[in-house]
């Protein structure tokens, strides 16, 4: 399960093309959040990630007093919210594609503790991955994805996940989930 070779460029280069390719949005994004209540429009939080050691994650908030603002709605929906992860790959703490970072609640809600589990942190954590697209049924849905993701890890594959999340992004999960089923049948 180890690392294609090449990973780190890409990941890299993919984020510094993001960066400035969405700086006037993330520029926005920001503004809107201070605007809409004087806040901080970071949301900084502890995840899991390679080899289980602790990093901060960065993200536009999404919320105040525990509920999701106007813009914050808006963010959620389009992923815009992801937008500062990518100060994470830079750092080193992430990958553009790869197992989503956890927190340690979620570790421990889920059951993920267990060193069964190691191979999960062998990479990078990603802003998005198989398990990111395609979620949603249930936490062993979730390593399968998850798994296959980490033995089939090919430039070619980090490629197709991107342009599906920049995909997701611009026309929504349910229309893409909906087109990719139509492969299927």
């Amino acid at each position: 399960m180890a690392e294609y070779a090449g990973k780190r460029a890409f990941d890299v280069a993919a984020a510094l093309a993001a960066c400035a390719l969405f700086a006037p949005f993330a520029a926005t994004v920001a503004l809107a959040i201070w605007l809409e209540d004087g806040g901080s429009p970071l949301f900084v939080q502890t995840r899991i990630g390679r080899a289980r050691r602790p990093f901060e994650i960065l993200k536009f908030r999404s919320m105040r007093r525990d509920e999701v603002t106007h813009v914050g709605r808006w963010l959620r929906r389009t992923g815009l919210d992801e937008l500062p992860q990518f100060i994470n790959v830079l750092r080193g703490d992430m990958s553009v594609v790869g197992p989503r970072p956890l927190t340690s609640d979620d570790l421990e809600r889920l059951g993920w503790v267990g060193e069964e589990l190691d191979w999960r942190f062998e990479g990078r954590p990603g802003i998005t991955g198989l398990s990111q697209l395609f979620a949603g049924q249930g936490a062993i849905a979730n390593q399968m994805l998850d798994r296959e993701y980490l033995a089939e890890q090919r430039l070619t594959n980090d490629a197709r996940l991107v342009a599906l999340s920049l995909a997701v992004n611009i026309f929504g999960k349910r229309r893409i989930k909906q087109w990719l089923q139509s492969f299927e049948r």
